[in-house]
């Protein structure tokens, strides 16, 4: 039919306008307010009216707060703004459940909206169906639209959802020979003060910082997140230790901080369950070596974020233990992703690739 789009869940509607598809735009940009870290996902809503001119906006501030959508009625309605007959533009399907709060997909009926654009399928069983919903109420629906940039600002948490675990990004600082400690076992600071700027912006992003009991011995962090003046941010993520020995009472991880949790276990896998069952979207693999090996073996991984500073060591230890690599043909290769000067030093992001690698 001509004018129409298939949507992704199939159904046909009319395509977005040229000014739908300008509010998703603002619908990320606003979805960039609320936090990265967190078990709801980043979700940004643009009210308009039938002219195209925008009615009211709204964001997710995070769990046990309004949703997107919720957020955009209510400041309509503290505005005057009438919302019947409305377009709601929203990066996520709205949800058709009750948690913390009210299905949204509901929210919108009731408030008389004619039109539902929005970006990408909640993956959620939980939370899914609010299209469905939405068009057995006879609300026009279309879906897909800008969903690669949705998705983009999405991806760690439609990965933990999609994937039934958390999203795990490995972190790794190390020379340009990819050491994390000299021979003497000496590592501060391998890095500049820029890079290591950049690695306390992504720690107030995620959920949880996971160590091995090897780095929490021998280095003792405190894996908190820190401002550039040093004092802590308002997120702190929670600290995970990974292994058998205990964590000292003097430990700078029972310092100031986030909760720490110890697991008793060497298994990524039981990790990442643990962690799923508190609601754990991202984490963040900090280290060692041995267990960041055991991560890569157990094809754990989803990202890594390396570090590399322009200095040369010779000896020490390696960044990752051994992956059980024997030939070239075996090695673990990652997608670049982005390549981003920090002082001196490069950041590297780049996507693991596990298709079509046998074990």
């Amino acid at each position: 039919m001509v004018g129409t789009a298939e949507t992704s869940a199939g159904v046909s509607a009319a395509q977005p306008s040229p000014g739908e598809r300008a509010a998703m735009e603002r619908a990320v940009d606003l979805a960039r307010r609320g936090p990265a870290h967190g078990p709801n996902p980043r979700v940004g809503a643009v009210l308009l009216d039938a002219s195209g001119a925008v009615l009211a906006e709204g964001w997710h501030a995070g769990a046990g707060t309004p949703h997107a959508e919720v957020a955009a009625l209510t400041a309509a309605a503290r505005s005057g703004a009438d919302v019947r007959g409305a377009t709601a533009v929203v990066t996520l399907e709205p949800c058709d459940h009750t948690g913390r709060t009210g299905p949204c997909s509901r929210a919108l009926i009731e408030a008389g909206v004619a039109r539902v654009v929005y970006a990408v399928d909640d993956p959620n069983p939980d939370a899914a169906g609010g299209a469905a919903r939405l068009r057995s109420a006879g609300v026009d629906v279309v879906g897909g639209v800008l969903a690669g940039a949705a998705r983009e600002l999405l991806r760690p948490w439609l990965a933990a959802v999609e994937q039934g675990r958390p999203f795990v990004t490995l972190k790794l600082a190390s020379s340009l020979d990819g050491r994390v400690a000299a021979a003497d076992g000496s590592s501060r600071w391998i890095t500049g003060t820029v890079a290591r700027r950049h690695a306390h912006e992504l720690r107030e992003e995620v959920d949880a910082i996971v160590v091995g009991t090897g780095t929490a011995l021998q280095d003792d962090p405190s894996l908190t997140a820190r401002t550039a003046d040093g004092t802590l941010t308002e997120h702190q993520p929670l600290r995970v230790v990974v292994g058998f020995r205990a964590v000292p009472g003097d430990s700078r991880l029972r310092g100031p901080g986030g909760p720490l949790l110890t697991l008793a276990t060497h298994d990524p896998a039981e990790v990442l369950a643990a962690l799923a069952e508190r609601e754990v979207r991202h984490v963040l693999l900090e280290g060692g070596p041995t267990l960041a090996a055991a991560f890569l073996r157990a094809r754990l991984v989803d990202e890594v974020h390396a570090y590399i500073a322009p200095v040369l060591l010779g000896a020490g230890r390696s960044s990752v233990a051994d992956l059980g690599v024997s030939t070239i043909d075996e090695a673990v290769r990652l997608r670049p992703r982005e390549v981003r000067p920090l002082g001196p030093d490069v950041l590297v992001v780049a996507d693991a690739t596990w298709e079509g690698r046998e074990d």
